[in-house]
């Protein structure tokens, strides 16, 4: 397998005169769990559907596992936002109805995870709960043994007690097949417990990508006596730039340490770096930390 699950160059994606992606260009390593996150109506969904074929760009350059995406391949998981199941269906229909969708079916995989989740196979999805129908179309997903597994905000709607279940599985999928995962989210907290890299969108456009931990280790935050921040100097990103009448709070993006006598240098989580991304980009309100 190539070192990168999906290439884009110049993606986009108009419905009109509105753009839903813009200028998207990105490397999705393979063998990570990507965190993709942004505000509701960044461009994830967007991204997603068009990685999954479920949508044609409207300018761009797309590779998925090296070729052109299409709608149902085997090589593609795709769980989307509303976790679909059908409602009439029986669990134990659904298991049958992907096994003559999916040549590449573990029927094995499915049972034994719906066994230890403890749901019946003769019960409707419909009545299931909301963390249950999202295991199951976990599980749906899993089963199908792909290459690259994408997650539309698949934890969403849930109560925290189930999407900690549900991140549980799927960490447990990931330890056991070494899958690459793309997890679209607004939710922090779901990102810092899974993902290893990171994908920041806001406004359709793309803010920062990059390893977790680099990404971690080279933002800073400085703060001092107000100061203009062009007079920091070249090799340091300002992101984000807050002042009052006499101190100055910077999120600053620099390779090298920052030794300068002049400010208090601390590091942040991954909450903070994306939240200066998003108050650079003007966002207003973007993410929850939820427990």
């Amino acid at each position: 397998m190539s070192e990168n699950v999906v290439v884009t160059h110049a993606l986009t994606k108009r419905y009109g005169r509105r753009t839903a992606l813009s200028d998207c260009t990105v490397q999705v390593p393979a063998g990570r769990v990507v965190g993709l996150v942004g505000p509701n109506g960044a461009g994830k969904s967007t991204l997603l559907q068009l990685v999954c074929g479920l949508l044609e760009p409207t300018a761009g350059r797309l590779e998925v596992l090296g070729e052109r995406p299409r709608s149902g391949s085997a090589r593609v998981g795709f769980v989307a936002q509303d976790t679909p199941v059908y409602a009439g269906l029986t669990v134990e229909e659904h298991l049958a109805f992907g096994a003559r969708l999916n040549p590449s079916w573990d029927d094995a995989v499915a049972r034994r995870r719906i066994d230890d989740l403890g749901l019946d196979p003769t019960q409707r999805a419909g009545r299931l709960s909301g963390g249950q129908r999202a295991q199951l179309a976990l599980t749906l997903a899993i089963a199908k043994r792909p290459d690259l597994l994408l997650l539309d905000e698949p934890v969403a709607a849930l109560d925290p007690l189930a999407r900690r279940e549900f991140l549980q599985a799927l960490m447990e999928f990931i330890a056991d097949e070494g899958t690459s995962v793309v997890m679209s989210s607004h939710l922090v907290t779901d990102l810092e417990r899974v993902c290893d890299f990171l994908i920041v969108l806001s406004r359709s456009k793309v803010k920062v990508t990059g390893e977790v931990e680099e990404l971690l280790a080279t933002h800073h935050r400085l703060t001092g006596a107000r100061i203009d921040p062009a007079a920091l100097g070249p090799g340091r990103q300002v992101v984000q730039a807050r002042h009052t009448d006499v101190q100055s709070s910077l999120v600053v993006r620099s390779s090298a340490p920052i030794d300068d006598p002049a400010f208090r240098v601390d590091g942040i989580d991954l909450e903070d770096l994306v939240l200066a991304y998003m108050s650079e980009a003007g966002a207003g309100r973007v993410l929850e930390r939820q427990p």
